[in-house]
């Protein structure tokens, strides 16, 4: 017997146990059958138990490698370090739903060991919602795409992970997205309860944002490993490119922030009922929409998978899940009547409300953006595509904003606030912004957009450090020292505090991408062994190329001097990769050397006849070299 053969069998027995814990959920809670919720609990977990055990299968065939499974052949070889090994468990399509099932199950187990902080009437219907869902990918991975179907001959080796993704990279990035996606289940499940049952209170809120907070913070650092691993290995010099895939994986992101906003104003207010609702199922749904953009192959992104039939399964499940939910929706809107009204729009609800506005708003155009191929494609009979100018256009102003309401949001009171009380608050914060205003061009900063991004980026800045210093000197007056007074304003208010920080590093990313955007140099340039170049400051010398051979690949590296002032910086060794098992897409590794504000990249981009060497350094300038040796 195989571990495929194990693997199987627990993918068919964790399916079955996955509808009995649907069963057995809304039967224990329609006729009020408390044993029967122990024992879709315990069914839950049997479902998480078989597919660990089919993860570890799955694992075990990859480590041994057993070949005879296609998908082991298809994404492993012989040459490859255990650790790629390992990370080809979610390389390809199947692994990567067999991987989100268990993520989607391990969430599901942990909510049973923690259901008893949730309404206990809203348990049964969250684990019928994430065994229905879990149900879902199991028979995709049962039926379309499993992972552990052999083939009648094995061969002695196999083809190997796609050459992008033989990077460290892999082992962080794909995990951590995947999960972050699948974290949204949650607070979906929580919702689909909650109108189901009816309460609809506060109580229920204060669980799901637990979730989606969780969820959110998955997401962001999925976005941000991305970005890194783009930015090291792509060879282009960025970060981000609006490619569809990317942009599926920020929409959940940014409902998911609009949603952590608005259910404060619920909170404290009793207001946005059913707009917080629609956000958390904006959330899931977009997150089910990503994933079948990838698996669709309907829309040409370098992440997604070729054209497979599982990507109308996912279309037909993202329809059942809007259904499902408007209908559920629309049945309980009569009990979703905000409990207050708005008093005044100069009010921190009224700030939030803008801040909500301006994300959906992103979503949309990202959205639309993302989907306008497909659409100019049906009606149209030509696809057209929209580039990164006008997501630029679009988004940048509205970013803009929105950073402006995190900087004014704080400073306000809740209901209404005074002229007077705005202005005493926004006063200092407002200052500094002006000077920075007035700094930046004397500096040698002439973009008026650049200025704009900057000032603004100061303001919130100043806006929630001046925030936080006021509550400190408050406490400081009442006899603890400043540091200590700081330091019990993030122990006693952890989500306002926490709030502030998420803020601050925020601003601190959005100034380093208009940094990146405005003020970087490039330039090509084809050299000689011992010719030399210079831009924004650095010299830069060719010696020449390393040719090393291995067994399973090629690496061709050019050795380059950086110099700068008259002195030596670094050698650096750009090159390219070629392995054995995809000839035709050669791999960079890329220097990056990191000097103050500014990043010194280095892209070798071609080497038969002409070596290209391409230099990037980003904040302060964006330089590229080319050079290369005549044979």
């Amino acid at each position: 017997m195989y571990f495929s053969d194990l693997g199987i069998i627990a993918i068919i027995l964790a399916l079955g146990f996955a509808l009995y814990t649907i069963i057995a959920s809304v039967l224990g809670a329609v006729r009020s059958a408390p044993q029967l919720v122990v024992s879709a609990k315990r069914g839950l977990l049997t479902v998480t138990f078989f597919l660990v055990l089919a993860s570890v299968a799955l694992v075990v065939s990859f480590l041994s490698h057993d070949f005879g499974v296609n998908y082991v052949a298809q994404h492993s070889s012989l040459s490859m370090p255990w650790y790629f090994v390992t990370a080809a468990f979610y390389g390809g399509q199947e692994g990567s739903l067999l991987y989100w099932a268990l993520v989607l199950s391990l969430f599901s187990a942990l909510f049973v060991v923690t259901s008893k902080r949730a309404p206990a009437a809203l348990v049964p219907y969250v684990m019928a919602t994430l065994m229905g869902i879990e149900a879902f990918f199991l028979f995709m991975l049962s039926t379309l795409s499993n992972p552990f179907v052999r083939s009648s001959i094995a061969p002695k080796d196999g083809a190997g992970l796609n050459p992008l993704l033989m990077d460290p990279g892999m082992l962080v990035h794909p995990p951590m997205l995947l999960m972050g996606y699948m974290s949204f289940s949650l607070p979906f499940a929580f919702a689909v309860a909650a109108l189901i049952t009816g309460q609809l209170n506060a109580e229920w809120l204060r669980s799901i944002r637990r979730w989606m907070l969780a969820a959110w913070t998955l997401q962001t650092a999925g976005l941000l490993l991305g970005a890194w691993w783009a930015y090291h290995v792509l060879g282009w010099g960025g970060y981000w490119s609006w490619d569809p895939v990317e942009n599926a994986a920020l929409l959940p992101w940014l409902t998911a922030t609009a949603f952590l906003h608005s259910t404060m104003v619920q909170e404290r207010r009793g207001m946005l009922k059913v707009w917080n609702l629609f956000l958390v199922m904006a959330s899931f749904a977009l997150s089910i929409f990503g994933t079948f953009e990838v698996r669709s192959g309907l829309i040409s992104s370098v992440h997604s998978f070729a054209y497979s039939d599982i990507g109308s399964y996912f279309f037909a499940f993202l329809a059942v899940v809007l259904l499902f939910s408007s209908a559920l929706f629309f049945f309980r809107l009569p009990h979703l009547r905000a409990e207050q009204e708005f008093d005044s729009v100069v009010s921190r609800e009224g700030v939030f409300l803008l801040n909500n506005l301006l994300l959906v708003g992103m979503t949309f155009a990202i959205l639309w953006g993302t989907l306008f191929p497909l659409l100019s494609a049906a009606f149209q009979g030509q696809t057209m595509t929209m580039g990164p100018p006008f997501y630029d256009q679009v988004v940048a102003p509205m970013t803009v904003l929105l950073v402006v309401a995190m900087g004014i949001g704080p400073l306000l009171a809740w209901r209404r606030t005074s002229m007077a009380a705005l202005w005493r608050n926004i006063s200092v914060p407002a200052i500094l912004a002006a000077l920075c205003a007035v700094i930046l061009p004397l500096a040698g900063v002439t973009d008026v957009s650049a200025n704009i991004g900057f000032t603004v980026c100061i303001f919130t800045a100043g806006a929630v450090l001046y925030e936080i210093w006021r509550g400190a000197r408050v406490r400081h007056r009442h006899g603890e020292s400043y540091p200590r007074a700081v330091y019990m304003l993030f122990q006693r208010y952890r989500q306002r505090y926490g709030g502030y920080v998420v803020h601050l590093g925020l601003v601190f990313l959005i100034a380093g991408i208009i940094g990146s955007h405005y003020f970087q140099q490039q330039k090509d340039a084809t050299l000689k062994p011992g010719q030399e170049m210079s831009i924004a400051g650095y010299r830069f010398t060719y010696l020449g190329n390393l040719d090393e051979k291995d067994t399973d690949k090629e690496t061709i590296s050019a050795q380059v001097q950086i110099w700068r002032d008259g002195k030596l910086q670094h050698y650096i060794y750009p090159g390219r990769v070629i392995y054995n098992s995809y000839p035709d897409q050669p791999t960079s590794i890329i220097e990056i050397k990191t000097f103050v504000a500014t990043d010194v990249y280095v892209y070798l981009a071609d080497w038969q006849g002409r070596r290209r060497l391409r230099f990037v350094s980003l904040l302060t300038h964006w330089s590229h070299l080319s050079g290369g040796e005549e044979s």
